[in-house]
C-alpha cells in the first residue's frame, strides 16, 4: 500500500484524541487539531499525485 496513504490514516487517528479535547474547549487542542488538518490536506494531495502518476504511468493494469 501507498506510504503517502499510510501516513494519511495514521494522522487523522492520531488527531482523534485532539478533536475530543477540542470540542470539550481545550484551546490549545484546537490549535493541534488545525496543524494537523494542514498536514492531512499535504498528504492528501500527495497521495492524489502519485495516483495520477500511477495512472498516467499505466501502473495498476486491470486483467480481462
Amino acid at each position: 500500500m501507498s506510504s503517502n496513504f499510510d501516513q494519511l490514516v495514521e494522522t487523522v487517528s492520531n488527531t482523534r484524541a485532539d478533536v475530543e479535547k477540542a470540542e470539550e474547549g481545550n484551546k490549545a487542542a484546537t490549535a493541534r487539531v488545525r496543524k494537523q488538518m494542514q498536514a492531512i490536506k499535504n498528504l492528501a494531495q500527495d497521495l492524489r499525485k502519485e495516483m495520477l502518476e500511477l495512472r498516467d504511468s499505466g501502473g495498476a493494469q486491470s486483467q480481462g
